[in-house]
């Protein structure tokens, strides 16, 4: 990926850029931009030439060959082959002109003649190779030498070990027979690796048995595992209010009564909206009596839907009307009296 590098201004009077020809001075300008942050690049003339120069077609992939041809002899560019065979170039004074912040980790192979202490890109490991003047991939070294990560972890042993048998303070470890695993394992040619086996067999590794017994005792087998929840106090089981029973009778069945009750079917729309009226009380969970006597009611007066709660709450907390007592008296208009002996002592 094409990142912001910088040119000072002495690159303009730089003699070993003097020496080339302006092309190569615009190749190396232009790898500044395309290496990664430790000046690392791909020496391979198609792809270069594909980066720096797509707009110009007459300077070829040859062209770009001799452009890096010219930068290796003047020093400014260091062409190798990698650890997996492949040419690779880097920018020699990279570090002295580039200053980058936080630079990311290269993934491309090192140069082995100037980046001796740094780490290899491609392998994660310091390999070795060195760089081709001739311009020829040779054989990647890592391939061919055996690896040294590996002898080097088995012929050296732990220095953890070493000091724990060294010190007098400690007792010796009871010697243990080898290992079934290590005894039916081949021994490797390597006379080192066979010491260090012998040593970690007869001085078993450092390890060694507990003195003391341990103070929590050890549940036998025989003892039987109790069943049912460990939890001691499983807590209390929540209470509330309990859900009403289902209602057995629903809003259809108490329409269809209806319907049956009145002379003619109502209108569809009267119905709809009972329905509705009727589910809502059922879901408040009114009995079945009570909406029975409400819709009696309603179809008696020919009411509209919307007054049932109405009528079910007459239904349900109305108080009886007494019929009127006979002890008190009542009213009683005024009658001339029949007898004739009242009419006498008025005369």
């Amino acid at each position: 990926m094409a990142r912001i590098r910088t040119i000072k201004p002495e690159a303009f009077v730089s003699e070993s850029l003097a020496a080339c020809t302006v092309t190569a001075e615009r190749t190396f300008f232009g790898l500044l931009t395309q290496a990664d942050d430790h000046g690392r690049h791909r020496d391979h003339p198609a792809i270069i030439a594909g980066k720096l120069w797509p707009l110009r077609p007459e300077h070829t992939p040859l062209d770009v060959e001799d452009d890096l041809q010219q930068l290796a002899s003047a020093g400014l560019i260091c062409r190798y082959t990698g650890c997996d065979g492949r040419g690779y170039l880097h920018i020699v004074a990279w570090a002295k002109h580039q200053k980058i912040d936080r630079p990311s980790a290269s993934r491309l192979p090192l140069c082995s003649a100037h980046d001796q202490d740094k780490r290899c890109g491609a392998c994660k490991a310091e390999c070795g190779h060195t760089p081709r003047p001739d311009h020829a991939p040779t054989p990647s070294v890592r391939v061919v030498e055996d690896s040294v990560n590996t002898p080097r972890a088995l012929v050296e042993p732990s220095t953890n070990v070493r000091r724990v048998l060294a010190s007098p303070e400690q007792p010796s470890p009871p010697k243990t027979a080898p290992s079934p695993t290590l005894a039916d394992t081949p021994a490797p040619s390597d006379g080192h690796l066979e010491a260090a086996t012998s040593t970690v067999d007869e001085e078993n590794a450092g390890q060694s048995t507990f003195d003391e017994d341990s103070s929590n005792s050890r549940r036998g087998l025989d003892e039987p595992s109790p069943s049912g929840s460990r939890i001691l106090d499983p807590g209390s089981i929540p209470s509330g209010r309990t859900a009403p029973p289902p209602s057995t009778v629903s809003a259809k069945t108490l329409i269809g009564e209806y319907i049956a009750a009145c002379a003619h079917r109502p209108p569809e729309r009267v119905l709809g909206h009972l329905g509705r009226e009727l589910n809502q009380l059922l879901g408040e969970g009114i009995a079945t009596e009570h909406l029975r006597a409400a819709l009696e009611r309603l179809r008696a007066k020919g009411l509209s839907p919307s007054v049932l709660p109405s009528l079910v709450n007459e239904v349900m907390n109305a108080t009886a009307r007494h019929a009127p007592s006979g002890v008190g008296g009542g009213y009683s208009p005024w009658m001339n009296p029949a007898d004739d002996s009242a009419y006498e002592e008025a005369l």
